[in-house]
């Protein structure tokens, strides 16, 4: 008799907990608005900067070094930057904007070229953290104060780091993937650039938690350079290499998860393997089109702006941290959580299928448009 009533509670037990779970998946999600969870979640003490000795009346003189607007991404982070110079004329004298071309002796020229023309604060996004180290430290103990945005550089000769966590990112999409696949399986991995802060930390904290499931291997990885085309490239090489033995694609961002799922596509495969994405609405908008499992983390552009707005603060002589987080919301596909990793929305109500798939979706700019979007700001 009592082992018909464990048996009974078990079967209720698990008949509740289906339910719960198709309950959850059905449940609308609306996203998440609070404080930094990358901050809340921070396990090392937060560093705060004291600016006062950079405290000086306006209107003042900004500089932006921007390693390149060579992807929608950082196209929509350069409007962010010009809209909020826009929202806050009334402190901006000018903002002297230079595009490296991805080129990093260029960039070194350009961040040079700011520093002589004294600039009261620099924002810099750099090519690479190591070849814009020196010059960046250089502009630092000079005592121009600096913001880095969305990349940095090697040193902490900065007053503080714009960013949304790739170390994040990489252990949460990592984990997503190893639980989808059951902890067993064949990930190749699709990340951006060589010698970029953001794909160098986001390969390597996917691959930390890579490491702790045997079963889990990594066959190839290959740069796309956030390209959508290269990324489709780069995908199709690799079916023609490895075929359906893949298991599951894993990005830095959704600029080359678009490109990929195209391959995939074109390659006539219909059960498309759990793939991660950030930001691009092309990325999430075909996940959904073609039934694959997604994760998207959204790593905003709207950063673009924020280093302008903590830039003004520097200058006022307020506090800052030296690295603040942005917030970030987690979007899944309907049915695709797992044990560890949920969803703040459904990817099926973040994507836009209704619009273009090289629309960045986070740039915090209403009705965004890169094709329209134009500003005045003091240049």
């Amino acid at each position: 008799m009592l082992k018909n009533v464990l048996n009974y509670a078990l079967v209720a037990g698990l008949a509740a907990a289906s339910a719960t779970t198709a309950f959850a998946q059905d449940a609308e999600k609306t996203g998440y608005t609070g404080a930094s969870r990358t901050m809340l979640w921070g396990t090392s003490p937060t560093t705060i900067m004291d600016t006062t000795q950079y405290k000086k009346d306006g209107p003042y003189v900004i500089g932006f070094s921007n390693a390149s607007i060579s992807n929608s991404w950082r196209v929509g982070m350069l409007a962010s930057v010009q809209q909020a110079a826009h929202d806050n004329a009334d402190q901006i004298k000018q903002l002297i904007i230079t595009d490296a071309n991805d080129d990093p002796a260029k960039q070194v020229s350009d961040v040079q070229d700011l520093i002589s023309r004294g600039v009261d604060l620099l924002i810099v996004s750099a090519a690479t953290a190591e070849a814009l180290d020196a010059i960046v430290s250089r502009a630092y103990e000079a005592g121009i104060p600096v913001v880095l945005v969305d990349r940095r550089i090697t040193s902490e000769n900065f007053t503080t780091f714009i960013t949304a966590s790739d170390f994040v990112y990489g252990h949460m999409s990592a984990q997503w993937m190893v639980e989808k696949l059951g902890g067993k399986g064949n990930i190749v991995m699709l990340p951006g650039m060589a010698g970029v802060s953001v794909a160098v930390n986001r390969i390597a904290s996917a691959n930390e938690v890579f490491a702790n499931y045997p079963d889990i291997k990594v066959i190839d990885m290959q740069y796309t350079d956030w390209s959508p085309a290269k990324g489709k490239q780069v995908m199709a090489a690799l079916i023609q290499k490895y075929g359906d033995t893949i298991d599951g694609v894993w990005n830095d961002h959704g600029l080359q998860g678009s490109g990929a799922i195209e391959a995939m596509v074109e390659a006539g495969w219909t059960d498309l393997p759990p793939i991660t994405c950030a930001d691009l609405n092309g990325c999430v908008k075909l996940a959904v089109q073609n039934n694959q499992p997604a994760f998207n983390y959204d790593y905003p552009p709207a950063m673009g702006g924020v280093a302008v707005t903590v830039g003004l603060d520097i200058l006022h002589g307020k506090p800052v941290p030296h690295q603040y987080e942005m917030n970030v919301e987690v979007a899944i596909t309907k049915g695709d959580e797992t044990t560890s990793v949920k969803a703040d929305k459904w990817i099926e109500d973040y994507a836009r299928l209704d619009k273009p798939n090289d629309l960045i979706l986070s740039t915090g700019i209403k009705d965004y448009d890169p094709t329209t979007f134009k500003v005045d700001f003091p240049q």
